[in-house]
């Protein structure tokens, strides 16, 4: 099946979901959060990683525009882009919505079968 299957928006939902979905990433977004401010220097320092891997997924949220990272002398001033993390979070409500207006009760085969004699 092609991504031409697919909506551009689940498309796009898609590419941030994949761009979250490693605690490290979640991790450093936490952290630029947390700090209310550009981080200038060594994010690593900060966060229980290699400097190698911290940079990796920095680079994987800047690719989805997740955050900014500004080249400043010898150091990267990295800053959240709340623009863009404020569009994802909005296509996720709007595509939630009427998953959570559902109201069917399902029940699981799988549960409390171990309890069953």
């Amino acid at each position: 099946m092609s991504k031409k299957s697919f909506s551009v928006e689940q498309q796009e939902l898609a590419k941030f979901a994949k761009a979250i979905s490693h605690p490290a990433r979640l991790a450093i977004l936490e952290y630029l959060a947390k700090t209310k401010t550009c981080i200038s220097g060594d994010i690593s320092d900060n966060i229980p990683l290699s400097r190698t891997t911290v940079y990796q997924h920095l680079k994987e949220l800047k690719k989805l525009g997740l955050i900014h990272g500004e080249i400043d002398g010898l150091k990267v001033n990295y800053c959240l882009c709340c623009a863009s993390i404020g569009k994802y979070l909005k296509m996720f409500e709007n595509y939630f919505e009427p998953i959570r207006s559902v109201d069917i009760q399902c029940e699981s085969n799988h549960s409390n079968s171990s309890n069953k004699k």
